[in-house]
C-alpha cells in the first residue's frame, strides 16, 4: 500500500513572485478552481499582509474553493499571522504557513538576530497561528544552507509548539539531490518528535535541480512537495507540479507513495496559468510542452507505431492531451458555450459578464471556423477587465504597404476621454505601439515582446505577451486576436493598465 504524497501548490503565491506574473483576484480564483478540479490537496493562495489586493485574493479563494485546503503565508510576526487568519475565515479547511530564516548568513545579515531569538520567534509564531487553525506549517527559510544541528533544535521546538507540517526549503536552489535527500533523512532521524509532523520540501530551480531535489526528498521520507504549475516562480522558478506528479506516478517501482491528483487536468491548468501570467510554455517542456509527446525521428515514429511504449513512458491522454476536446463554432448555442467554459473552470458572477464573453465568442466565430478550448481560455482572459482599467482601445487602423513606411492611427479612451494620434513605425506592430505610447506617455521600457499561435492554422488567434518595466517594477500584459496587430495593441494596453496602478505589494522575504 502506497503512502499518500501531499501536493501543495504555491502557484498563486510563490509563482506570482515571478517578475511580471502578478494576477488579479479573479484570475487567482480561476486558477484555484482549476487546481481544485485537479484535486490538489493544499493551495497556497497568497501572502495577506503584503497588500490589500493580496488579502482580498486569499479571502476570495478561501470562499470559492471547498475541496482543497487553503493556505496563507506569513512571516513570524504577529500582524502577519493575524492578517492570514482573518483572510482564511471563509475557508472550508485552512492552513497558516509561517516562516523565519535559519541559515547563518540570513540570521546575521537579514534578521540581525541571535539563534536563540530566532527559535523564540518561531515558537511564538506557531503558537499564535494555532489560535486560527490546528493546521500550521513552519518553514526554516534557507534550510538548504542552514546548520543541521540548529535545524534539529528549532524544528523540535516548533513541533512542541503545535506545528503539524515542517517544510524544508532549498530557498536558493543550492543543494544537490543526494545532499538534499540526506538532509531530510537526517532531520527525521535526529529530531526526537519528528514522528508528530509531516515533512515537506520546497525547492527552487536555480541549478535546474528543483524536481530532482524534491524527488530525492520523497525517497528519504518527505510526504509533501511544494510546487507550481509549469514550474513558475521567482528567479528560475520552483519544482514543476506536473513533473513531480508524473515522475512519482510513472516510477511506482521506485516510489512507495502516490498522489491523488487527477492528471487529466494537468494540461488545462498549465494553459490557464500560462495564459493568465503571460509566461509561455517552452515547446520541449516536460509533460505540458507542445513537443512533449511529438515524434519527428523516423526511428521513433516507427517504434511508436509498432508499440507506443518503445518511446513513450506515459500516455499523452493521461495528462490531458486530446482529452475532452470539443470544437465549437458560430452555430454553437449559449448554453453549450457556458457549459464548456464551466468545464474549463470559468463561471460568471453575472449574466452581463457571460453575455459579453458570448458576444466576443460570436465575433471570433465569424472570423475563425473552428474554436478550440485554447481559444475559449484566451477569449476569457482577453475579456476580463481590470478593476482600475484606465486605458481602453477604441479603434486601430494600420496602413502597411511594400516600399512604404507603415503608419498607425490609434484612438484610445483614457480616463473616459477619447484621444487620437497617427504615428509611423518600422512595421505595423511598431507603429501601433508607438502610437499608444505617444498618447499615454508612460515612459516604460519594453523588455519582452513575443507572439504565439494559440491553435494551428492560418486563422489561429495570435496570443501576444509583452513585458514592461518602469522604475524597477515589471508587469506583463496579454492580448489575443486573429489580427496580430490588434492582439499586440491589446497586450500593450493590458500591461499599461497594470503599471499605472501604484504598487504596494511587499515581498514575503523582505
Amino acid at each position: 500500500m502506497s503512502d499518500k504524497l501531499i501536493v501543495f501548490d504555491t502557484t498563486l503565491r510563490d509563482g506570482e513572485q515571478s517578475p511580471g506574473a502578478s494576477m488579479t483576484k479573479d484570475e487567482k480564483v480561476r486558477i484555484a478552481k482549476s487546481l481544485e478540479r485537479m484535486r490538489v490537496d493544499i493551495i497556497e493562495a497568497g501572502f495577506p499582509i503584503a497588500s490589500i489586493g493580496d488579502f482580498e485574493a486569499v479571502e476570495a479563494v478561501a470562499n470559492a474553493v471547498t475541496d482543497s485546503r487553503i493556505c496563507a503565508l506569513s512571516r513570524a510576526l504577529d500582524n502577519d499571522i493575524d492578517r492570514a487568519g482573518e483572510a482564511l475565515k471563509g475557508a472550508n479547511a485552512s492552513r497558516i504557513h509561517t516562516f523565519i530564516a535559519t541559515s547563518p548568513i540570513h540570521m546575521k545579515m537579514k534578521l540581525r538576530m541571535e539563534p536563540d531569538q530566532v527559535i523564540e520567534n518561531a515558537v511564538k509564531a506557531v503558537q499564535r497561528a494555532r489560535r486560527y487553525t490546528d493546521d500550521v506549517e513552519f518553514s526554516p527559510e534557507d534550510a538548504g544552507r542552514s546548520e543541521p544541528e540548529f535545524l534539529y533544535r528549532i524544528l523540535e521546538a516548533v513541533i512542541d509548539a503545535g506545528a503539524t507540517t515542517l517544510n524544508i526549503p532549498d530557498t536558493v536552489g543550492y543543494n544537490l539531490p543526494h545532499q538534499f535527500g540526506q538532509l531530510i533523512y537526517d532531520l527525521r532521524e535526529n529530531i526526537p518528535n519528528s514522528d508528530k509532523a509531516i515533512f515537506s520540501v520546497h525547492c527552487h530551480n536555480d541549478l535546474g535541480l528543483a524536481v530532482a531535489n524534491s524527488l530525492s526528498a520523497v525517497l528519504n521520507g518527505a510526504r509533501q512537495v511544494e510546487c507550481t504549475i509549469n514550474g513558475l516562480g521567482e528567479r528560475a522558478g520552483n519544482a514543476a507540479l506536473e513533473e513531480v506528479v508524473m515522475a512519482v506516478r510513472t516510477r511506482q517501482d521506485m516510489f512507495n507513495v502516490d498522489t491523488t491528483i487527477d492528471t487529466s487536468q494537468i494540461l488545462a491548468a498549465s494553459r490557464l496559468v500560462s495564459g493568465i501570467t503571460g509566461f509561455a510554455v517552452q515547446p520541449n517542456k516536460a509533460i505540458v510542452g507542445a513537443n512533449a509527446f511529438a515524434h519527428e525521428s523516423g526511428i521513433h515514429q516507427d517504434g511508436v507505431l509498432k508499440n507506443r511504449e518503445t518511446y513513450e513512458i506515459m500516455r499523452a491522454e493521461d495528462v490531458g492531451w486530446n482529452a475532452n476536446r470539443m470544437v465549437m463554432g458560430k452555430h454553437s448555442g449559449r448554453n453549450a458555450f457556458k457549459d464548456r467554459l464551466k468545464q474549463l473552470g470559468t463561471e460568471f458572477d453575472t449574466e452581463a459578464d457571460l453575455n459579453e464573453v458570448f458576444r466576443k465568442f460570436k465575433e471570433l466565430a465569424d472570423k475563425k471556423h473552428d474554436i478550440f478550448d485554447e481559444d475559449l481560455q484566451a477569449l476569457v482572459s482577453d475579456t476580463v477587465t481590470l478593476d482600475n482599467e484606465r486605458i481602453r482601445l477604441t479603434s486601430l487602423k494600420v496602413c502597411s504597404e511594400t516600399g512604404e513606411t507603415p503608419v498607425a492611427s490609434v484612438t484610445l479612451c483614457i480616463d473616459d476621454e477619447e484621444e487620437q494620434v497617427e504615428v509611423a513605425g518600422s512595421g505595423p506592430v511598431d507603429a501601433a505601439l508607438r502610437a499608444i505610447e505617444e498618447l499615454v506617455q508612460s515612459k516604460t521600457e519594453l523588455q519582452l515582446y513575443s507572439v504565439n499561435n494559440i491553435t494551428s492554422g492560418t486563422d489561429s488567434q495570435g496570443e501576444v505577451n509583452v513585458r514592461l518595466e518602469k522604475a524597477g517594477r515589471i508587469v506583463s500584459g496579454q492580448g489575443a486576436d486573429t489580427d496580430i496587430v490588434i492582439a499586440s495593441a491589446k497586450a500593450y494596453i493590458n500591461a499599461l493598465n497594470k503599471i499605472l496602478v501604484p504598487a504596494d505589494r511587499a515581498h514575503p522575504q523582505v
